[in-house]
């Protein structure tokens, strides 16, 4: 049985009070114009150490306008009675915090023996003609060292059958190994393989293996129509910033290539809320409790020493001040997601950082950097200090 979170205070999850207050004004400061416009609209933050979430707290509005003006650079704002404002349950569109997920699946068929860590991907599926050519593995796919380009216009091509067999084809643009260049591809890939060895979507393997175990009752691909009214808006995706004429983009997607899988793909497109990825993080620092074994998880977070010494982490991020500020430096691991989100989970203080906003909303010009990210982790780092 996986061990459950419970809410409570500072001192009972061994954070200094006084520095983890700082976090939510610091956070709520990033919301007014600096200079031009808010950093988000909106936010839900979440901190805690060991099992106890010491800090849940939601900022500003989920969904706060009905568009963008680009020929002004504002937003074109709702009228207040129409705005929803951010809840703690928001649901938000995780873009790549979904490749921790697609990871993990892997690592599960690694566990069970479908799946080898260093063995030729196209072993597994023979039509994957560049990855075979090139000799790419799974390890290559999982710590972005495969040479591929960072993305493909996919949703650009007719069909599925037309996207695969562009994927396929697509050769490195490095000796696979050779650099680190971090791609959507190889997680489309990865997601390629899990498919065709289980014979199951991504979208299963990942309710039935991750989140369902977990009790993740919020986190899913495709969400319907019902849960719209929780979710954060993104962007109002036009051309020129965006690459597909969708106009206001709510409760589907904003990925583009994930919108024209269906909303399912292995780079992007899950949904969740704050609380469901707290239980993600603890699962993991808790040695994979209903999930993986305790083996599996250190490969995961890069904690096995292999042929060449100690390997990286597999799909997550390691110290990465960018983002994880003073809570880099030990082996702290995450990730981010372009709309907005991201995670950080810290073995060293045992504790666990969630910063999901809505940056894109209204649109992506408006990103603007990670410093509220940085800001943030650099507080619980403080505050796991006290």
């Amino acid at each position: 049985m996986v061990p459950p979170l419970s809410r409570g205070s500072c001192p009972e999850a061994g954070l200094d009070t006084d520095e983890l207050n700082r976090l939510v004004p610091e956070l709520a400061g990033f919301l007014d114009p600096a200079p031009h416009h808010p950093w988000c609209a909106g936010a839900v933050v979440l901190a805690g150490r060991g099992r106890t979430v010491a800090l849940h707290e939601a900022l500003g509005w989920a969904v706060r306008y009905a568009g963008y003006d680009e020929r002004a650079d504002r937003g074109l704002e709702l009228p207040a009675a129409e705005r929803v404002p951010m809840r703690r349950d928001t649901v938000f569109d995780l873009a790549s915090l979904t490749k921790l997920f697609t990871a993990v699946a892997a690592v599960r068929e690694i566990e069970r023996g479908t799946l080898a860590l260093d063995a030729p991907v196209a072993g597994y599926v023979p039509a994957l003609t560049a990855a075979a050519a090139h000799g790419i593995t799974l390890r290559h796919l999982l710590t972005h060292t495969s040479g591929l380009r960072p993305e493909l216009p996919l949703y650009e091509l007719p069909d599925a059958p037309a996207r695969a067999a562009r994927l396929a084809a697509e050769e490195p643009l490095t000796a696979p190994g050779a650099e680190r260049c971090y791609s959507d591809l190889n997680l489309l890939l990865l997601q390629t393989v899990l498919e065709q060895v289980t014979g199951r979507p991504l979208d299963r393997l990942i309710a039935d293996g991750v989140t369902g175990p977990l009790g993740m009752t919020d986190t899913r691909f495709a969400p319907p129509a019902a849960l719209r009214p929780r979710i954060a808006a993104t962007e109002d995706q036009r051309r020129p910033w965006g690459k597909l004429d969708r106009g206001p983009v709510h409760g589907e997607v904003h990925d583009e290539n994930a919108f024209a899988m269906g909303g399912v793909a292995g780079h992007a497109g899950l949904f969740s809320t704050a609380w469901d990825l707290a239980l993600f993080a603890r699962a993991l620092l808790d040695g994979g409790a209903g999930v993986l074994a305790p083996a599996s998880v250190r490969l995961l977070l890069g904690g096995v020493d292999g042929p060449d010494g100690r390997r990286g982490p597999l799909g997550f991020e390691v110290d990465q001040p960018w983002f994880m500020g003073g809570l880099a430096g030990r082996g702290a691991v995450g990730h981010t997601g372009f709309t907005g989100t991201s995670l950080v989970l810290d073995p060293a203080t045992d504790t666990f950082l969630v910063l999901l906003a809505n940056s894109v909303h209204p649109s992506r010009t408006w990103r603007d950097g990670s410093l509220p990210r940085a800001a943030a982790a650099t507080r619980l780092a403080r505050a796991a200090k006290g």
